[in-house]
C-alpha cells in the first residue's frame, strides 16, 4: 500500500525514529500507526537485547530542582559513544526524562514513570533501537532540604546538588558555590560522620603501614595514625575540604561567612565513570 510523507513524518514525530525506519515500520503495519510504533519498540527490544553487555560510559549527567528550591534530582541518561551524547535530540531526551524526575524519589520510581503514553523504561528501549546504542539511566539521587541548589559541569559530565539549612539572603549563590566544589573535589562523605566505619578502619591501616616502614615506635602508631585521619577528614568531607575559591578557609567557614548559623546538610554527585 501507499504511505504518504505526512505519515511517515507523524509517526518519526512520535518516536524519533529515521526516516527510512519509519516508512518501514508503516508498510510492515500495512499503515496502521499504532501497529508502525510497537514495531518499532519491537526493534528498540531487540537491539537492547543484543546489545546488552555494552559498556555504556557516555552520557549526559543533569540536574535540576524546583521552583521552591526545596528538593532537587540528578541524573544519568548514559549511552556508548561521546557522538550520540552530544547530539541535540539526545540532549532533548535526557532533558524530558530529567523533567519526569524531578517529583520522583527513587529510580523505580523514575523508570514507571508515563513518557507520552509508555514508561521511561519503554521509551529508552524504544530509543536504543532508534539510535543503534544502548541507553540507560546511570544514576538517579534526590535531594530536599530547606534551599537546593545544583551545578551541571561544561560538557554535563559531572552534576551536583546541594542543600543548606536556610533560604537566607545569598543562599543561592553559596548553594552554587558549594555544588561547584563537590563537582570538583569529590568528596566521599559530608562530614566525618557520613564517612563509613570501614572506610576509617581501612585508612587507619594503611597509615599504620606508612609508620611502620618509617620507623616510628608501633607504641606511637596509634596517636600519629589518629592524626592521619584528622587529615583524610579534612581532604574527603565536603565541609571540611579547603573552599576551591578561597584556600584560606574551609567549606563550612565559607558558608557560615554567608550567614552565621547557615550549614549545608546533605549533597549529591553523579559523574560519567
Amino acid at each position: 500500500m501507499k504511505i504518504t510523507a505526512s505519515e511517515v513524518n507523524k509517526l518519526r514525530q512520535a518516536t524519533g525514529a529515521g526516516m527510512m525506519d519509519c516508512k518501514k515500520a508503516l508498510v510492515e503495519a500495512e499503515g496502521d500507526f499504532d501497529k508502525a510504533v510497537e514495531n518499532l519498540r519491537k526493534k528498540g527490544q531487540k537491539v537492547a537485547a543484543n546489545r546488552a553487555d555494552r559498556d555504556s560510559a557516555e552520557g549526559a549527567v543533569l540536574a535540576k530542582v524546583n521552583e521552591g528550591n526545596t528538593a532537587g534530582v540528578v541524573v544519568s541518561v548514559n549511552c556508548e559513544t561521546d557522538f550520540v551524547a552530544k547530539n541535540d535530540s539526545y540532549l532533548a531526551l535526557a532533558n524530558q526524562i530529567l523533567d519526569l524526575a524531578l517529583d520522583k524519589n527513587t529510580l523505580e520510581e523514575l523508570l514507571a514513570a508515563d513518557f507520552g503514553g509508555m514508561t521511561v523504561a519503554e521509551k529508552l528501549t524504544e530509543q536504543t533501537g532508534v539510535i543503534g546504542e544502548k541507553i540507560e539511566i546511570g544514576g538517579f539521587k534526590r535531594v530536599e532540604g530547606p534551599f537546593v541548589g545544583h551545578y551541571i559541569h561544561a560538557g554535563n559530565k559531572i552534576a551536583t546538588l546541594v542543600s543548606l539549612s536556610a533560604a537566607v539572603d545569598g543562599a543561592a549563590e553559596a548553594a552554587k558555590n558549594v555544588a561547584m566544589q563537590a563537582a570538583a573535589m569529590n568528596p566521599i562523605a559530608l562530614n566525618e560522620e557520613g564517612v563509613d566505619a570501614s572506610i576509617i578502619e581501612k585508612e587507619i591501616e594503611i597509615a599504620k603501614d606508612q609508620l611502620r616502614q618509617e620507623g616510628k615506635p608501633e607504641a606511637m602508631l596509634d596517636n600519629i595514625a589518629k592524626g592521619k585521619i584528622k587529615r583524610f577528614f579534612k581532604d574527603n568531607t565536603l565541609i571540611n575540604q579547603d573552599f576551591i575559591k578561597d584556600s584560606k578557609q574551609s567549606v563550612r567557614q565559607y558558608v557560615q561567612s554567608v550567614d552565621a548559623g547557615l550549614e549545608v546538610t546533605a549533597f549529591a554527585r553523579l559523574a560519567l565513570v
